[in-house]
């Protein structure tokens, strides 16, 4: 890329701190891509690359979905030395963190379509550019964290970066021990009169505790010799004691006991590299994951020390992913851009449930699940074609052909067998002029189905039970989006974005057998996005050393009911979202607050509404004290407003089908307000 040429020749981070330039002066446009120099950053003074990444105006980190099957759509918005990295199970925010501010030499932010086929049609993705500075740098952070309770909870991570010539070596530990604790009542009404059912005192005690190692090597011998080699190690163990005095309207009190116990440990061993080959370079990406869980439940109801009944449950589940991609590019002589390659994927889920009922007294009947034990397994293959070039100066095409072939079976207690195929075609048209910047995207897409959704699993917590379907298929969608961006106030960034889904096969809730409810496919629907982002430094109205960053996001889905035969949203999805921030840096001082709100979401079930929400707006403040530029100590606030969480459950009887509701639950949960101290250090 010739264009970038003399910005690769940009000083490393450490000295360009100590250059007089302004923040204005120390971000241009370079091509298609919004370059930030070190001293942009200068007055966060940062210690990693996660707090550089956080600092870049309009820029919004969408991170990887490990949950997705295979490696091409499980792809963020940022890449490393444009290079995504080859790890799949560490989120991007964990990777950035691990990532010393001083070894960045500068940041860019253009279309996706620069950076490889699973980039191509995003509106920004970010590039993080290292310097080749030897030697030994890292991190490390220390947090103390204050919950409900009053215990203090100590986590921390730490890591460091070893390069030598053209090698380097990194190792990170994580250790996160979260104690989140609740406590408010459940109201249980009949309707329409409102006469209480029962009332139930709920204390919540979680105990959450998980950290993970991960070590890397990195070989570079320019830009078409590479090669990578990653592991991880991940485990964790989530524990919660629920105490719940429950007054019936009617007859004796009671005191109800649900016990969660949740452990899993996980594997993941994954490479790539990278040769020249045919005027080109091929990439070929190996990536391995193994993951168990195991899963005990027991909920008792007991009365003056007797036991009046309950039930126990047990999972084991585990997942094996193995993936295999190949990717070769070149830029041929008249511009085109060129890439091909395919992706295999071989996925296996193994899940056993065991439900009981516990009888008065103690004894133990067996409640038989539909789907309760099952075997899903998957082959995928998923050749590609991406095209691209200029087709003037500040325009730009790119377009995509992807082709989807997979086998599904499910064997265990339901046996279903089932092959599928796609084609997903894609086009982005990109065009700049003066300080504005457009994109045009049109893509089919297809959803990847959720292998737990197979498997039947009851909610202890909620007294329900979730179906699994082993009739599953993909929810697919013609999906458009159109992008603006301009800058204003020298700095700041405006983003609008308007988008339509066409959908098809929505991925929702539907009745089965036995009376329940699961995860299936209704009709066609649709889903209207509109979404502002806009990011302002605030010094030109007297604020010096601020920025203030708004983010809203609009989207509306539409489809047909089974029971009501009336339009309603997705399942699960939230209308709009309202994320506003301020920050202000002041030498070695800096202070701020973001505060969040949502219209809350409702889950469309057989016999129930279930909508979650909470009193707005949530609320976090931190003041920053730099004692020195390797150290950072942060005070955090959260919730200061001391909201409150909501649940509520309207029941129907058979289903929702009936006109009028025939119960309802409302929940109220108190987290109270939690405040952290974090300790950050840099070395190297």
């Amino acid at each position: 890329m010739p264009a970038f040429a003399a910005a690769g020749r940009l000083l490393p981070f450490a000295f360009l701190a100590a250059l007089p330039l302004s923040a204005a002066e120390a971000q241009e446009r370079v091509g298609n891509r919004t370059v930030y120099q070190a001293p942009f950053f200068q007055p966060f003074a940062p210690t990693n690359a996660l707090q550089l990444v956080e600092r870049v105006p309009g820029f919004q980190l969408q991170d990887i979905d490990q949950d997705v099957r295979g490696f091409g759509q499980a792809a963020g918005n940022v890449v490393i030395n444009g290079e995504r990295p080859s790890a799949k199970s560490d989120s991007l925010e964990t990777i950035l963190a691990r990532i010393p501010a001083a070894r960045v030499l500068r940041v860019e932010v253009g279309p996706g379509d620069g950076f490889g086929a699973e980039f191509a049609g995003k509106p920004q993705v970010l590039n993080l550019v290292l310097t080749e500075d030897a030697g030994v740098a890292g991190t490390a952070e220390m947090r103390f964290r204050r919950p409900f309770t009053g215990e203090i909870r100590v986590d921390g991570k730490a890591s460091a970066l070893v390069k030598r010539g053209k090698s380097s070596f990194s190792l990170a530990l994580d250790y996160n021990n979260d104690d989140i604790s609740d406590f408010g009542p459940d109201i249980l009404t009949r309707l329409p009169g409102g006469e209480l059912v029962e009332r139930r005192d709920k204390f919540n005690s979680v105990d959450d505790p998980e950290g993970n190692v991960s070590l890397g090597w990195a070989h570079e011998d320019g830009a078409d010799r590479r090669a990578n080699l990653n592991f991880r190690y991940a485990g964790g163990r989530y524990r919660l004691w629920q105490a719940n005095r429950v007054t019936p309207a009617a007859g004796p009190l009671r005191d109800d006991v649900l016990e969660q116990d949740f452990r899993y440990r996980q594997f993941e061993v994954g490479g790539d590299v990278t040769r020249p080959l045919a005027a080109g370079n091929v990439k070929l990406i190996l990536l391995a994951t193994r993951t168990r869980r195991d899963r005990e439940e027991l909920m008792e109801n007991n009365a003056g020390g007797e036991i009046l009944g309950g039930f126990t449950q047990f999972q084991q589940t585990t997942d094996a992913e193995s993936v295999a991609r190949v990717v070769w590019s070149r830029l041929s002589s008249d511009g085109w851009s060129i890439e091909a390659g395919g992706e295999a994927v071989l996925n296996r889920l193994d899940s056993a449930v065991d439900l009981a009922e516990t009888q008065a007294g103690g004894g133990q009947v067996p409640i038989d699940l539909p789907l309760a034990n099952a075997t899903v397994r998957e082959i995928r293959l998923e050749p590609f074609l991406n095209m691209g070039r200029a087709l003037a100066p500040g325009l730009r095409a790119d377009f995509g052909l992807t082709f989807e072939r997979s086998r599904l079976t499910v064997s265990g207690d339901a046996e279903a067998e089932r092959t599928l195929s796609y084609l997903k075609p894609k086009a982005s048209l990109d065009w700049r002029s003066g300080r504005w910047q457009v994109q045009a995207r049109a893509e089919r897409t297809v959803n990847q189905l959720n292998f737990g959704d197979f498997i039947s699993l009851a909610e202890l917590s909620s007294d329900r039970v979730n179906g699994g379907n082993a009739d599953l298929v993909p929810q697919t969608a013609w999906e458009f989006l159109v992008t603006a961006e301009r800058p204003f106030l020298e700095t700041g960034v405006i983003r609008v974005e308007l988008g339509l889904n066409l959908v098809r096969q929505v991925q929702d809730r539907v009745p089965v057998e036995d009376g329940l409810d699961a995860p299936g496919n209704l009709g066609s629907g649709q889903m209207r996005i509109a979404r502002l982002n806009i990011d302002a430094p605030l010094s030109r109205f007297g604020i010096p050393g601020a920025r203030a960053k708004m983010r809203l996001s609009i989207v509306d889905t539409r489809v047909r009911d089974p029971y009501t035969l009336q339009h309603r949203h997705f399942t699960g999805y939230t209308l709009w979202v309202l994320d506003v921030g301020f920050r202000q840096d002041l030498g070695r001082f800096a202070w701020g607050v973001d505060t969040y709100t949502n219209s809350g979401s409702t889950q469309y079930r057989r016999s129930e509404e279930d909508r979650s929400h909470r009193q707005n707006p949530f609320v976090e403040a931190f003041a920053e004290y730099r004692p020195d530029s390797r150290t950072t100590m942060t005070l955090r606030v959260e919730n200061p407003l001391d909201v409150n969480f909501y649940r509520t459950r309207t029941f129907y009887s058979p289903d929702r089908s009936s006109p009028e509701p025939a119960m309802r639950e409302f929940r109220k949960r108190q987290e109270h307000i939690t405040p952290s101290l974090t300790l950050k250090r840099t070395f190297g």
